[in-house]
């Protein structure tokens, strides 16, 4: 009876991580029609009401979001509550559901923040680089801890492994390379709204225009920090399998990992060549979450003194 509770738990633990992944990326496709603006600078309410009369299309789409988004944070809560309630003290998945709701909250608080600045839809504002930056690492800070509740749901005993410093900064090196690529890619994404291009070689020019925004400077980062990124985050994460080759969980998320990587590469670059149509930024964005999620597990399979067999 209680693995079937578990397994339930588990179960709903995935749902909750894959309704965040789609909320995000209708926030992506918000943000990319040019809709972060259909309620005015209001925040809770919608053009100061609860729910707005008549509304335009792209109000349809910001409300519509604010309701996800809202329904999201109840998922969250129930994983939290559910998780205190099933596990005991000092468990990994009471510790990992807590910090996904604190998450959560901040994420909205973020979403609000965007607003009541007015730092939405083609608005420009100095200080909206840092709102996209913060909202980046505060959204892949939320998947990281729900993927890891769902994954803690799967073990037995958890023990941290004695790690050596090499393996230590090679964690860290990799966290902080998919942290810049995605901050990067952020601000190319800001700048690929604000400054849109015609074509490729306009977009180019752009780039290297000394008398461009500095946004339009930067965007060529994105790419070059992704390559290197790519090339370093497989190379690691191959040799944390060669660690453990008997660690099952390990090596399915290591070679998860090394295919999404380079998918994303291939899908970037054709993502590039037709200028970014908002179908092609969901699907660059879903893969960099996956990514992501990928990188965490396979971390954590790694760190774990479960390492040893061939179970998580």
């Amino acid at each position: 009876m209680l693995n079937a509770k578990r397994d339930n738990f588990s179960r709903y633990a995935w749902f909750a991580l894959g309704y965040n992944i789609l909320v995000i990326l209708w926030g992506v496709f918000l943000r990319a029609s040019h809709s972060g603006d259909g309620c005015g600078q209001h925040w809770l309410t919608c053009h100061g009401e609860a729910i707005p009369p008549a509304p335009q299309l792209k109000t349809l789409i910001e409300f519509s979001h604010r309701l996800t988004s809202a329904v999201a944070g109840l998922i969250v809560l129930v994983l939290v509550i559910w998780a205190f309630r099933r596990f005991e003290r000092r468990s990994l998945t009471r510790y990992f559901a807590g910090l996904s709701f604190f998450l959560i909250l901040v994420e909205g608080a973020i979403g609000g923040g965007l607003v009541l600045t007015g730092n939405t839809a083609a608005n420009w504002t100095p200080t909206r680089p840092y709102w996209a930056a913060g909202h980046l690492v505060n959204t892949f800070a939320l998947i990281a801890f729900l993927a890891l509740t769902a994954w803690s749901t799967s073990l037995k005993r958890f023990n941290l492994r004695r790690l050596a410093p090499l393996e230590i900064v090679a964690i860290i090196v990799c966290a902080a390379a998919m942290m810049l690529v995605g901050i990067s890619g952020s601000m190319a994404s800001l700048a690929h709204m604000l400054f849109p291009s015609e074509t490729i070689a306009e977009g180019i020019a752009k780039d290297f225009d000394p008398t461009s925004h500095w946004l339009l400077r930067l965007r060529i980062l994105h790419p070059t920090l992704s390559i290197f990124a790519v090339v370093v985050i497989a190379f690691v994460a191959n040799w944390m399998k060669r660690r453990f080759p008997a660690s099952v969980s390990t090596a399915f998320w290591v070679r998860s990992l090394s295919i999404l990587l380079f998918v994303q590469l291939g899908f970037g670059a054709v993502t590039l060549l037709t200028l970014a149509p908002i179908v092609m930024q969901l699907g660059h964005l879903l893969l960099a979450d996956l990514i992501w999620i990928a990188f965490v597990l396979a971390s954590a399979n790694f760190v774990s003194e479960q390492n040893g067999a061939t179970d998580h």
